[in-house]
């Protein structure tokens, strides 16, 4: 359930110092410079930018109870084996149209002075980056990756799986004056029908999102949501989601995660929902199929769903693939690299506006001087290695061209 905090505004803070009015980069700044788990974040076809620190020194949970859980943020990673499902609790939370700080009840009082001290004393740009023995191996070659891709294709004609999603990554140089503030920023002009977050852990490291797949989403009108998005095609200006031509391999792709999103349906014995699609969708230079379902929680006696799928659902046939065993097993054999959070899920838990998790896809993760970028590719029998590379190239392009801004 949302918290009803103390807002801190005017002239006084609610522990009785002088205060002033603060802008975004002031409340991140100053989390990084108390070592402090600071995420920020706006939902698909809003303007509102919102922010949660936490003032814990414990920060990992396990399996998330959604709807047990207290305001705050969730960060998890592809698997849990190597990283941790990371939660934000909203100890301090700011509204950005507002410039209000609202302080939750049960915040820890002396990291709170802390951190309002912080607050009033100068603070430079920088951002949390992962501990050493977290850094990811990086950027899988053309060669590598390609042929990871025709030796899925050849275990899918053998029958061993029906899709498995092979992903890799590159470095990119940041450029000179980079903020990771201001770069939040110009995602949220790039990419108005994007999830887009910025995320920064101590030790985990700093990551920037801008998605637009909906994992598992239960707003204040008691509607809980989930996406099948499968299938991508580069979109230019001009291109008009209305005239998208299609091949059978998309097709069959996005079909197939939305036999897995039903599936989950009929293992918890749900029939009352609605399924809208397949239709095609534009995200930045790119196009998706995808196909929403919708369940009325006013209407269906289940009020753990959210927390029940999410269970079921990650990591999904778009980023794993099917059946999800063996197809997680491939890629933990041949796709070379440690994810990390990269197609994990992120996002606000029991704010005002609900619940929203979203899948972490077009995203990168910074590091001092350089940034990680992050893209993946569903594979099938029909797929051919070399325009899955440059479907890879394609996805990129969405956080790469923002980073060059």
């Amino acid at each position: 359930m949302p918290y009803t905090g103390t807002a801190v505004t005017g002239e006084k803070h609610n522990m009785g110092e002088a205060t002033r009015s603060y802008t975004l980069a002031d409340i991140f700044n100053a989390a990084i410079a108390g070592h402090l788990a600071v995420a920020a974040w706006r939902l698909p076809h809003t303007e509102a930018v919102h922010l949660c620190l936490s003032l814990q020194e414990q920060l990992t949970v396990g399996q998330p109870d959604l709807e047990e859980s207290p305001f705050g943020f969730l960060f998890c990673p592809f698997q849990t084996t190597v990283h941790q499902n990371i939660f934000i609790k909203a100890d301090v939370y700011f509204e950005a149209a507002t410039g209000k700080l609202t302080v939750a009840p049960d915040a820890p009082v002396t990291a709170l002075e802390q951190f309002y001290s912080l607050l009033a004393q100068p603070t430079s740009a920088a951002w949390h980056v992962p501990a050493a023995d977290k850094a990811p191996a990086l950027q899988q070659t053309n060669a590598g990756y390609t042929s990871a891709v025709a030796t899925a294709v050849a275990a899918m004609q053998a029958g061993q799986m029906e899709k498995v999603v092979l992903s890799r990554n590159t470095l990119a140089p940041l450029p000179d004056g980079f903020s990771a503030v201001d770069t939040f920023a110009q995602l949220q002009k790039a990419y108005p029908d994007a999830f887009v977050a910025l995320v920064s852990v101590p030790e985990v490291g700093t990551w920037l999102c801008a998605s637009p797949e909906i994992l598992v989403s239960v707003d204040q009108e008691k509607v809980f949501r989930t996406t099948a998005l499968a299938g991508t095609q580069p979109a230019d200006a001009n291109a008009l989601a209305a005239t998208a031509i299609w091949r059978q391999k998309e097709i069959e792709e996005q079909a197939m995660v939305e036999r897995y999103i039903l599936s989950c349906f009929k293992r918890l014995r749900l029939r009352d929902y609605s399924e809208v699609g397949p239709r095609t969708i534009i995200a930045g230079n790119l196009m998706h199929l995808r196909t929403d379902f919708k369940v009325d929680l006013r209407e269906t006696d289940f009020p753990t769903l959210g927390s029940d799928m999410l269970a079921l659902l990650h990591p999904t046939s778009a980023v794993c693939g099917l059946p999800k065993e063996p197809a997680l097993a491939f890629i933990l054999a041949h796709e070379g690299y440690d994810r990390s959070y990269y197609s994990g899920f992120l996002g606000p838990v029991s704010s005002a506006a609900g619940t929203h998790l979203y899948v972490n896809l077009r995203c990168m993760q910074l590091l001092t001087n350089q940034a990680i970028l992050y893209a993946g590719a569903g594979i099938t029998a029909e797929s051919d290695p070399q325009k899955e590379w440059q479907e890879t190239q394609h996805k990129m392009q969405t956080i790469w061209r923002v980073l060059m801004c």
